[in-house]
């Protein structure tokens, strides 16, 4: 009777922490550190819901059910973001295509600064053969390692971070639009490139943003907000926001640079210390934003290729027809891209 009475007590009181960073975390607005909370808002109310399981058969069975309707109130805020597993292969739901225009894709993907598989991304990019790629932590080792791409994607721009880690980076196989210039900010956190599809020209950008609170994420994008919003009428962004679809963090890029986030592939991220089948334990902290006459046809997961991130292939078009033909080589070729500068 004892040993049940502490276990009763235990569960009661595991629920009841549990609770109080799960409703913590729909207040991030208020405060960066709540906004922590918010990226483990799935693991938060499945484990509160797991230790109220017991407290059925109890006399706190109300509180449990409440608990448990909480806890399930909280994952429909997610639903829409992360596909449950087992499902297979997953394919956002976005725009069909039009069968008159043109279909792009675009690679994104972190690639684990000290990787070491660099030959798997290489593989990817031959499978798939985007037309533009947007990579993160793009560390002087990557630098080295992706210059067999260079041939096929002349077009580029790599902007090193400070630490020579975390640095981001624009391949594109199609032309920068005549007259501009790439350009890194933010210290290497955000490079932006106008890339010209066929006649049509949209920006294309890459972000990295740091880790949550207590971390630097949130004044990084204060500091970037000015960027952003320098993102022409049409634009793609991919990156590696190191923050959950639903967190207030991903809200604020979004804001600053006009931008409407896609739905999310799957859970992009988990630690090299679990196995894939453990997926469902991941954070969806890679995505895909985009604004004007860009329409985005699909955001799939695709598979391992040597980093802890998983990448995410995207095809998108524009919702006029090109008014040109398409030409891969009616710009100057940016043989070396110009030196960073931030924000």
């Amino acid at each position: 009777m004892a040993f049940y009475k502490f276990g009763k007590i235990a569960c009661f009181a595991a629920m009841m922490l549990l609770s109080v960073p799960l409703v913590a975390g729909f207040f991030g607005a208020w405060h960066p550190a709540l906004d922590s909370f918010a990226h483990f808002r799935v693991h938060l109310a499945v484990l509160m819901m797991l230790t109220a399981l017991p407290l059925l058969f109890s006399s706190l069975r109300w509180q449990a059910i409440a608990a448990l309707a909480f806890g399930a109130a909280a994952l429909s805020t997610t639903s829409s973001a992360l596909p449950l597993p087992g499902l297979g292969p997953v394919h956002a739901a976005f725009q069909p295509r039009a069968g008159d225009r043109p279909v792009y894709k675009m690679l994104q993907m972190n690639l684990r600064f000290n990787s070491t598989e660099p030959g798997k991304v290489l593989s990817l990019v031959g499978r798939t053969q985007p037309d533009v790629i947007t990579l993160q932590e793009v560390s002087a080792k990557w630098t080295k390692s992706l210059e067999p791409l260079f041939a096929r994607y002349p077009h580029r721009i790599l902007c090193p971070y400070p630490n020579r880690i975390f640095g981001v980076a624009i391949l594109s196989r199609r032309p920068f639009a005549e007259g501009s210039e790439p350009q890194c900010f933010g210290g290497g956190a955000l490079a932006i490139a106008k890339v010209d599809f066929g006649g049509r020209t949209s920006d294309v950008a890459a972000l990295h943003l740091g880790w949550p609170w207590p971390f630097e994420q949130s004044p990084q994008i204060g500091e970037l907000s000015g960027d952003l919003a320098t993102l022409g009428d049409n634009a793609i962004l991919g990156g590696d926001f190191n923050a959950t679809p639903w967190s207030a963090a991903v809200g604020r890029v979004a804001k600053a640079g006009d931008l409407t986030l896609m739905p999310a592939a799957g859970r992009t991220w988990l630690t090299f210390m679990l196995p894939d089948f453990m997926r469902f334990a991941g954070l969806t902290i890679d995505h895909v934003m985009a604004k004007g006459d860009v329409t985005v046809h699909s955001v799939t997961m695709g598979e391992a290729a040597g980093s802890d991130h998983r990448p995410l292939l995207v095809e998108f078009s524009f919702r006029d027809s090109a008014t040109q033909p398409e030409d891969e080589t009616q710009t100057v070729v940016l043989e070396t891209p110009p030196a960073p500068r931030g924000s």
